[in-house]
């Protein structure tokens, strides 16, 4: 089965009658950035909303990878701590399993074993390891939280075999964080996170901190514990060369929202909206195709108080007078969809 996205609450039919390891409809998450009650009644000013995302709706099969996209800012990373339940979503739902992550009628036991399948790889391997710890506790932490051994020995001989998992010796179990390089931190956090026998991951970024020599690594590491343990990603990236040889389909955020999602190869081959052109368009021509590279222009508008219409339209070269007064719906069928007005009235190709 593949991944799906869609810009409605209802996620449409994917024509796959299995059920979805992830499914996620109409997420969203607003925060409350206003100044102090006070000071707004001072200053006459009103309520400052911000809306980090809104209406992202999709499904990731078993075994599959599915991907974010978009600059920072874009509001990847707040749909991934929702997804994973570090951060509470202001509306929507998020199913895994066909549990509710939202709903509180689940028994202790279940919620335990829910979240025990469920584990986050984090951005930065420098922040997200305690410097206190030496790795062999680090690991073996998710181990005795969710009582997956019982004795110290079982402990201690799943962590060894977790490092020689992340291409890592046994013997780095004793040493601490602060000894190893970037990429052998990342594979310490891969460890730390395969640790509680895990089917979905959450990856956020998880080589945007590391040397490009590195992150082929680690990225080649992931898809070889993906086929090896049939995990499930949910990967989130602002690089598009990266997710180009991870997911098999792409969702492109911009501004909280989904504009275009697609299967990996058709992104690349035709992409039809122009905010995706335009990430393409910033990608180094390796292969020496002679096509001509442009910079990423211009920036993400302030969330807080966004372009009227579609968010995009003060950037977008395709854009006319209704895309700076009508949100664009997102219209797909099947597995794929696009919110724009230009595709909608064919004024892309022009």
């Amino acid at each position: 089965m593949s991944a799906l996205a869609t810009n409605s609450p209802a996620t449409p039919e994917t024509g796959d009658t299995a059920t979805p390891v992830v499914d996620v409809s109409g997420l969203g998450r607003t925060f409350d950035v206003s100044k102090p009650w006070l000071n707004r009644v001072l200053e006459r000013q009103p309520r400052a909303l911000l809306k980090a995302a809104q209406d992202i709706s999709f499904t990731i099969g078993r075994g599959e990878t599915f991907a974010l996209v978009g600059e920072s800012g874009s509001g990847k990373s707040t749909v991934a701590k929702m997804v994973v339940g570090l951060l509470a979503a202001s509306t929507g739902t998020i199913r895994i399993d066909g549990v509710d992550m939202r709903q509180r009628a689940q028994t202790g036991a279940e919620m335990r074993d829910l979240r025990r399948r469920i584990q986050m790889i984090f951005q930065d391997p420098y922040a997200s390891l305690n410097p206190r710890w030496r790795v062999d506790r680090i690991i073996a932490e998710p181990i005795r939280a969710f009582k997956l051994e019982t004795s110290e020995a079982a402990i201690s001989k799943r962590v060894g075999e977790l490092l020689e998992l992340v291409r890592l010796h046994p013997r780095d179990g004793a040493k601490y964080p602060h000894e190893f390089s970037g990429g052998q931190r990342q594979r310490i956090c891969i460890a730390r996170a395969l640790a509680s026998k895990p089917e979905f991951l959450v990856c956020d970024e998880p080589t945007s901190a590391l040397d490009v020599s590195v992150q082929a690594q680690i990225l080649n590491l992931m898809r070889d514990l993906q086929d090896e343990f049939s995990l499930t990603y949910l990967f989130i990236s602002h690089d598009l060369a990266v997710v180009r040889h991870m997911a098999k389909r792409i969702g492109v955020m911009y501004l909280g929202r989904l504009v275009e999602v697609a299967d990996a190869a058709d992104l690349f081959a035709n992409p039809r909206h122009p905010y995706t052109r335009m990430l393409l368009a910033a990608i180094p021509d390796l292969e020496m195709t002679g096509i001509p590279r442009r910079a990423v222009e211009g920036e993400i508008p302030n969330p807080i108080n966004p372009p009227p219409g579609c968010a995009f339209h003060p950037r977008c070269p395709l854009a006319n007078e209704r895309c700076s007064r009508e949100l664009p719906a997102f219209l797909g069928s099947g597995l794929t969809g696009v919110a724009c007005h230009a595709v909608e009235e064919g004024r892309t190709e022009a």
